[in-house]
């Protein structure tokens, strides 16, 4: 313990004091890291709010929030004293007994989703630790609901441009070359349909479909919402074909699009029969859910799912407490504020740099700029000049900031953006 303490006390003198260059820590550090991810050359070393500083105290405006993850800014007092709290408590006792935070978690999940025109006949919960796996409980259910019917029915149909995780089961329904190629073969029976095309999902399913699983709006396939009208569609050939629709709200879910849930826009015949989130959950702590109706609930038995992190006290305390701040009116009415303000400041954007700026879409603080060449060169002259943005599918600028983002703060940041696009056009 005192080796770990005289480790901890060293690394933390070295970042606060900056007794070491950023490139000397990275050079000493990054070759004992796989090969998973291509970063930036500097070191985030503490955040507050709307704004991260790197290791030479250099101050970046987080448009990003961690993708869609610190909906409610960084060092938030609150989670950070519940933290300390429980982990001062009960921070684990597996799920061979229970607690009241993962008890009480499942219940306001139901219950304010419920309130909130979310899922109509949401009834159990599944906790776990990440999207994909809230993903792959959702696809386990789906196929054990499947099979209830028919041994045959175990079939999934997908949607291209679409994004669901990156384990075996959930990159089966990820139709991205990049990413399924190096791992296949992969799980069989997935059909890939197109998105808001109902023709296209009519000549898909059939008898052996089991689940249909969808992102009511997609987020790295390039922020694409989809319409009312083909969701609503889309549930009735479900229903008509006895196959489990499975909303991934796991980008576009908590408070994201406005309402508590994107589907919350939606008449209950478009609602799904399992809604999977993770991401803001946890405002930063690792969390994710699987929330499923009774009608899936009655094919499933003790032993069919497990975790052993998923659902600790710990993280269900803060999702508690994260889920109580959102499911609020006057907290998504200014998301939509902050939207409307957004929106408008990128629309001028687009009139500013027309021939290099398609389109905005999205909703509430879920949204894209796609432009006419791959915006990375721009993305990288913003990071350079103080502004953390990142891309999605299509040539899209995605706009995720923390939900509670200043208005000064997205001021500030498309003024940086807006130079970032002046300095890069300049010199092609």
């Amino acid at each position: 313990m005192l080796k770990f303490n005289k480790l901890s006390k060293v690394v933390s003198t070295t970042i606060s004091k900056r007794l070491i260059s950023s490139k000397d820590f990275l050079s000493s550090h990054v070759p004992f890291e796989v090969t998973t991810y291509a970063r930036p050359d500097f070191i985030l070393a503490s955040a507050k709010g709307s704004y991260l500083y790197d290791l030479d105290q250099k101050k970046y405006i987080d448009f990003t929030a961690g993708i869609a993850v610190v909906s409610l800014g960084h060092s938030d007092a609150e989670i950070a004293k519940i933290m300390f709290e429980q982990a001062s408590t009960l921070m684990h006792s597996s799920n061979l007994y229970h607690n009241p935070w993962t008890l009480e978690l499942s219940k306001q999940l139901v219950d304010k989703t419920i309130k909130f025109n979310g899922m109509h006949d949401a009834s159990r919960v599944f906790l776990c630790n990440s999207g994909t796996e809230a993903n792959e409980a959702a696809l386990k259910f789906a196929r054990k609901h499947g099979k209830s019917i028919s041994p045959n029915k175990t079939e999934f149909i997908t949607f291209k441009t679409s994004f669901h995780g990156r384990t075996m089961g959930a990159l089966s329904v990820t139709p991205n070359p990049k990413y399924q190629a190096p791992f296949s073969p992969l799980i069989p029976g997935v059909h890939v349909a197109t998105p808001n095309d109902i023709e296209s999902v009519k000549s898909l399913i059939n008898e052996n479909t089991c689940g249909v699983i969808i992102e009511p709006i997609q987020g790295e396939g390039g922020v694409h919402p989809m319409k009312i009208e083909f969701l609503t569609e889309l549930k009735q050939l479900c229903k008509d074909n006895k196959a489990v629709l499975i909303y991934d709200e796991i980008q576009c879910g908590m408070g994201r699009s406005g309402t508590l849930w994107a589907h919350s826009k939606l008449p209950k015949e478009a609602h799904p029969d399992i809604v999977t989130m993770a991401k803001a959950l946890g405002n930063g702590f690792p969390i994710g859910a699987t929330m499923i109706s009774e009608d899936v609930e009655k094919v499933l038995k003790v032993g069919d799912h497990g975790t052993t992190f998923g659902g600790n006290p710990l993280a269900c305390r803060i999702g508690c407490n994260v889920l109580d701040r959102i499911a609020n009116e006057e907290f998504l009415n200014n998301v939509n504020k902050k939207s409307d303000i957004l929106k408008a400041k990128l629309l001028k954007l687009k009139e500013k740099y027309n021939d290099e700026i398609i389109e905005v879409r999205g909703q509430g603080l879920i949204l894209g700029l796609q432009c006419k060449e791959n915006p990375s060169k721009i993305v990288a002259k913003a990071q350079e000049l103080g502004l953390l943005v990142i891309t999605a599918g299509g040539n899209v600028i995605r706009f995720v900031p923390p939900l509670n983002i200043e208005e000064e703060t997205i001021e500030e940041g498309i003024q940086i953006l807006d130079k970032a696009f002046a300095e890069t056009l300049t010199k092609q």
